[in-house]
């Protein structure tokens, strides 16, 4: 009786077989269509909120940049939420004190800009004029009379141009407003993601595919060393030039030196584009305020020694061969997010840049180990058939 009832409720053999997978090829067209899907989205939420992402971007760059002193702290046995708000708490004091003490220097290099203005233009304008009559006398044919009226007058509209739109930038209220937007956002969204940063790549790293789990792993762990190394070895590098620039400049008595040493060490940050800009930007002052030799002679100096340095010493020590970033590659990248979403786009360039690095050098990898690569070419048939 038990057996039959066993042999009743026992599953026929065709029911008992498990259901029939996903194909293969069902499976890679669903995660092709779940990354375009995601990928859209992305592009469209950049183009919708970017005039409101810098702030949230920035401050996601702040605590990367933080996130290993925070878990230093922790092993200490600080909470990982006190840990956040001391870093969070010692960079907005380090900001505001530096903003104290350089922000009366710049507005008085400001004023210094607009007093001598005119005084700039016509002394980059008499030098211009010299220069051209210097080359009319040699190429009488190619320089008249209207060719050197036309570069005198070129040469200080630019310089004029150049010095308002400046002191608009340093002095104007829009310029003010974005300083107050990031000062009081900006901290705030930091504290939070510093503080959460551990669980949000547990939940993220949880979300990955299983299938691929390990191979995104490891192209996030490579991204991270490189863009760790080269994020806190250029942030470095571009704060040293800034002090060197800007000291150097005022002791030769450079009437706007502290301006363009900072600015210069800034730019640093795109390689490069800082040390060009500030050194045609000294050039220029120098030429103006000096009108000798001397002057751009000791700025030539300045800026060699400065470009020596950065290349023989705190570069190779800061970074070494440890960052595979080719700087053309950087210009690239800073220069078309720039085009494409402002200061925005300049924050997620770089680490844009280093993701798509490391995934192009995955794929070469996994080509270099294919078949496709390795198998011998065929053997070509003997015409003569032996």
């Amino acid at each position: 009786m038990l057996s039959r009832l066993r042999g009743s409720l026992s599953v026929p053999p065709a029911m008992a077989e498990p259901l029939p997978g996903p194909s293969p090829a069902s499976t890679r067209g669903q995660r092709l269509a779940l990354f375009a899907g995601l990928t859209a989205v992305l592009c469209a939420g950049l183009w919708l909120f970017s005039p409101i992402l810098t702030p949230f971007v920035l401050a996601a760059v702040i605590a990367y940049f933080l996130d290993p002193t925070a878990y230093r702290l922790t092993q200490l046995g600080l909470p990982r939420a006190l840990a956040a708000l001391l870093l969070v708490a010692t960079l907005v004091a380090t900001a505001f004190l530096m903003l104290l003490l350089l922000y009366p220097l710049l507005i008085s290099q400001v004023t210094i800009l607009l007093q001598r203005l005119p005084s700039y233009v016509l002394g980059i304008g008499t030098a211009t004029r010299d220069a051209v009559a210097a080359l009319a006398e040699r190429f009488p044919d190619v320089f008249d009379a209207r060719l050197q009226d036309l570069a005198v007058g070129q040469a200080g509209a630019i310089i004029s141009y150049l010095g308002t739109s400046a002191a608009k930038l340093f002095g104007g209220g829009v310029a003010l407003f974005h300083v107050f937007t990031y000062v009081t956002v900006t901290p705030v969204v930091c504290f939070y993601l510093l503080r959460d940063w551990p669980a949000m790549l547990r939940r993220i790293d949880g979300w990955l595919p299983r299938r691929s789990a390990a191979s995104l792993r490891e192209i996030a762990r490579e991204t991270d060393r490189i863009l760790s190394a080269w994020l806190r070895g250029q942030l470095l590098c571009c704060a040293l030039l800034a002090v060197y620039y800007a000291i150097a400049l005022s002791a030769i008595r450079l009437e706007l030196g502290l301006t363009v040493g900072l600015m210069a060490g800034v730019l640093s940050f795109i390689p490069y584009i800082g040390s060009i800009t500030g050194l045609i930007t000294a050039l220029a002052l120098a030429l103006a305020q000096f009108g000798s030799w001397n002057g751009i002679l000791l700025v030539l100096g300045i800026f060699l020694a400065g470009q020596i340095v950065e290349g023989y010493l705190i570069y190779p020590r800061l970074l070494g061969d440890r960052v595979q970033l080719h700087a053309v590659w950087v210009i690239f990248a800073l220069f078309a997010g720039g085009i494409a979403f402002g200061f925005l786009g300049v924050l997620l360039a770089v680490p844009l840049a280093a993701v798509l690095g490391v995934i192009i050098r995955h794929w070469m990898q996994r080509y270099l180990e294919s078949p496709l690569y390795q198998e011998p070419p065929h053997p070509q048939p003997d015409p003569a058939g032996r």
